[in-house]
């Protein structure tokens, strides 16, 4: 009867093992989310390296798997199909009241990519085509003023008699002071159409140069209001763009601010780069990883945060699992390994 009794549980001992192991393995849902969680060839990113240690710190293995949308993934929490949620996963009301967090895990906020250089310098102002071609006008303008003088004046004035070769720069420079100076006394011409024609340079040089200024100075302002964005009231006049659901999505809604929202992350950026929107507003993190890991994006984020919020883990309301976790991040916090992953993954913050 003993022989009997050890077989049976050491049979009842074979089938109990893998379930009991499978009891001690969580179960998270995840999203792609770089540089948060990745998941191909294989999960990584913060908040999976993140989760790992906290499991090991409380005794238990994980596994993750991978939704299909943010959405997807905190509804499998809502239902009780996972035991919780990682990710970049903003702590607001609304889903306080749907399911319980832990205590945050990254201090975030909402912040603005847009399209362009990060700032517009006077010289980059300067260097369009339209003031370019403004320029090219009133050299040649000038060009052609003091080359006519040339023809009217070469035998009359002694400043003028040389030959034409020589007499190209000199001219030009006698033009542009006329303009700018009214003028040499000592090099007045003396030629009767010498003489019309200085007084119809010096005449339309007080309108021309008005007009010169004015357009210049009009390009550049249009460069500058169209190349630069300081606050939200600025998107107005911009094609955004967001993710749907996400709590920058909720944030335009609530500045009344239009814009394209898609269905993830990468939409979104796809959408950015094939020039369908010119401003990006969402979590600054993932938006500075992805001008990180694209150098040769022709993009920036505005160093203001808009809205700030906490990412935290996401669980089944009333999860059991809710104090040890808290206590697996304090601990963490505490021995130094949660500063040390922050600087593995954001050394560039």
């Amino acid at each position: 009867m003993t022989t009997s009794f050890r077989k049976y549980g050491l049979f009842l001992a074979l089938i109990l093992m893998p379930l009991c192991a499978s009891a001690q393995t969580l179960v998270f849902s995840t999203v792609e989310r770089p540089p948060f969680a990745m998941n191909a060839p294989e999960h990584d990113g913060f908040s999976i390296a993140l989760m790992q240690r906290i499991a090991a710190q409380i005794g238990r293995d994980v596994q993750f798997e991978t939704a299909g949308s943010f959405a997807e993934m905190l509804d499998r929490v809502r239902n009780g199909e996972v035991d919780g949620a990682i990710a970049n996963i903003s702590i607001t009301a609304v889903r306080e009241a749907e399911m319980d967090f832990t205590l945050p895990i990254f201090e975030s906020g909402v912040q603005i990519m847009v399209a362009g250089a990060a700032e517009n310098s006077f010289w980059q102002q300067i260097f369009t085509l339209e003031v370019a071609a403004y320029i090219l006008l009133a050299i040649a303008a000038l060009f052609g003023g003091g080359m006519l003088m040339w023809v009217f004046e070469r035998r009359a004035q002694p400043y003028f008699e040389r030959p034409a070769r020589e007499a190209m720069f000199p001219n030009f420079w006698w033009a542009l002071n006329l303009v700018v100076n009214g003028g040499f006394e000592e090099r007045m011409p003396r030629s009767a159409l010498g003489r019309v024609l200085g007084v119809v340079l010096v005449v339309a040089s007080l309108f021309g140069v008005s007009i010169f200024v004015a357009r210049i100075t009009a390009a550049m302002t249009v460069t500058a209001l169209t190349s630069s964005i300081d606050s939200i009231n600025d998107l107005d006049r911009r094609r955004v763009g967001t993710v749907t659901g996400s709590t920058a999505a909720l944030f335009l809604d609530g500045r009344e601010v239009r814009h394209n929202a898609y269905p993830g992350f990468a939409e979104m950026i796809r959408a950015f780069e094939d020039g369908e929107v010119e401003a990006l507003v969402y979590d600054g993190p993932l938006l500075r990883y992805y001008l990180l890991r694209s150098p040769q994006s022709d993009a920036y984020v505005l160093d203001r945060v808009f809205r700030s919020e906490d990412y935290g883990i996401a669980l089944p309301t009333g999860s059991p699992l809710r104090e040890s976790i808290n206590q697996a991040i304090l601990q963490l916090r505490e021995s130094g390994e949660y500063g040390a992953l922050v600087d593995a993954w954001f050394d560039d913050r």
